[in-house]
């Protein structure tokens, strides 16, 4: 018969304080997936990307819808039979609301993930765009949003800016870039 003893078990070890950073507020962001990783979701970003595409296409709707009420209504409009007026409204609708839904959506990016070597941008549309690291970005905000009924927290447009990379505009909540280094606001 064989003696029980204790058996070790090895456990992950905590991130290391100098890779935490300050901003981050651990309500809306995931928690760190492995050492010297952090992924920060844009919570409010999205919802004022998706809320400002919902409202364009309703009013969309309800453009589209006038013009075919009114050509149904008035004399001399298109026949149910001569339906090609209305065919083009349609196909004008479709190609209006999946163009301006792809340009809202597009700026705001699902996260953006932290490393100590590199900054990963995942985009809307799951592209993965690797840019320096977080201390050598630069960002300078273009134009702030408050929260409201479009974002349930303040919403910035930023510019981001590093070596050897274009200037590329994001919409993101406003500390979602929190350790890069400030630029002044354009005017």
């Amino acid at each position: 018969m064989a003696t029980p003893r204790a058996v070790k078990i090895p456990r992950t070890p905590a991130l290391p304080h100098a890779v935490r950073l300050p901003a981050v507020r651990t309500d809306r962001s995931a928690p760190p997936v492995g050492v010297g990783h952090e992924r920060r979701v844009n919570v409010a970003g999205t919802q004022r990307a998706v809320r400002l595409s919902l409202v364009f296409v309703v009013a969309l709707v309800a453009i589209y819808a006038g013009f075919v009420l009114y050509d149904r209504t008035t004399p001399g409009g298109t026949a149910p039979a001569q339906g090609n007026g209305v065919l083009l409204f349609t196909g004008l609708f479709l190609l209006f609301a999946i163009g301006g839904v792809i340009v809202t959506l597009t700026p705001a990016p699902r996260a953006i993930e932290i490393r100590e070597d590199a900054v990963t941008v995942v985009g809307r549309w799951g592209r993965r765009r690797r840019l320096s690291s977080l201390g050598l970005l630069s960002v300078a905000v273009v134009r702030k949003y408050p929260e409201g009924l479009l974002a349930s927290g303040p919403v910035a447009m930023v510019e981001v800016y590093g070596e050897d990379m274009p200037r590329r505009s994001y919409l993101v909540e406003e500390d979602l870039f929190a350790g890069a280094n400030p630029l002044p606001k354009r005017t």
